[in-house]
């Protein structure tokens, strides 16, 4: 089957990005979400990231025109029965998951592809939720998504191998380069990244070292980037606890067990740069 259009349910930061870099490889795209206000913050944060494009000289105007123009905005989630191929990008929620791909299921022909975009949920809970298990698999970006080269692919213990080479080819397609991970809670990038970030969490937690000083140790001891907690409000406190729950319920080890001061944190509604406040302050 030859795919030409491509859906994406969520019009978030993930999803937005999702949407922009198959509109970018050419394919025609339906961003969804459940309010137009979403769908329309997320098509003017693509356009003002292809606008940044055309200001370094990367793309010209028409591009960016062509590319806006072949993203189409939707509420309705009925809309995804005309895509060839959809990757759920919703909040890191497993019971709004599970009833996306439910409906999904039932809206969708027999033939498509639900990839879900999780940071952490296993994919074989989430096929379970639907009669085409086969054709469910994991299809993780990395944030953001139109500079993140990495996408993880997971299969579940269902996913045949034409779903998986399909969607192993699209990320190529999209220029991203795929990294082919087994169904565990956290899969290989977060089963990896979010116990170092709660560990961070801790040592603030304990007076180990302040913000700042934990942040520089890692920038400049290990190279990173971006501090641990840094990186943590980039992400959202919410989404990073969220995700330790996932990996502490899976394996049932306390060494995956939440720091509480992130779960204070994102009680207090302190959820990172989103919210102006986490362990840092945003304007």
């Amino acid at each position: 089957m030859e795919i030409k259009t491509f859906g994406v349910v969520g019009a978030g930061q993930m999803g937005n990005g999702i949407a922009q870099v198959a509109a970018m490889s050419g394919l025609d795209v339906f961003m969804n979400d459940i309010k137009d206000e979403f769908v329309e913050r997320g098509l003017k944060n693509i356009s003002k990231i292809l606008g940044r494009g055309v200001d370094k000289g990367k793309l010209t105007a028409d591009e960016k025109d062509a590319v806006l123009g072949r993203i189409k905005t939707s509420v309705d989630l009925k809309d995804m029965a005309l895509a060839d191929f959809v990757v759920e990008a919703a909040t890191e929620n497993e019971s709004i998951k599970f009833q996306i791909f439910k409906d999904l299921d039932e809206i969708c022909e027999s033939q498509v592809i639900l990839a879900t975009n999780t940071s952490s949920i296993p994919i074989g809970r989430i096929a379970a939720q639907t009669k085409r298990p086969d054709k469910i698999i994991g299809m993780h970006f990395m944030n953001p998504v139109p500079i993140m080269k990495l996408v993880e692919v997971i299969r579940g213990i269902a996913t045949s191998d034409e779903t998986f080479k399909t969607t192993w080819d699209f990320a190529v397609k999209f220029g991203k380069t795929p990294a082919e991970a087994n169904d565990y809670p956290g899969f290989i990038a977060n089963r990896i990244l979010m116990p170092m970030i709660n560990e961070a969490v801790y040592c603030l937690y304990h007076g180990v070292g302040k913000r700042e000083d934990i942040d520089t140790v890692m920038k400049l001891g290990m190279n990173h980037p971006m501090g641990p907690l840094q990186l943590a409000d980039l992400i959202g406190l919410d989404t990073c606890l969220a995700i330790m729950e996932t990996i502490y319920n899976g394996f049932n080890d306390s060494k995956y067990r939440p720091c509480p001061l992130l779960r204070k944190y994102v009680e207090s509604g302190w959820l990172g740069r989103k919210t102006g406040r986490g362990f840092y302050e945003y304007d």
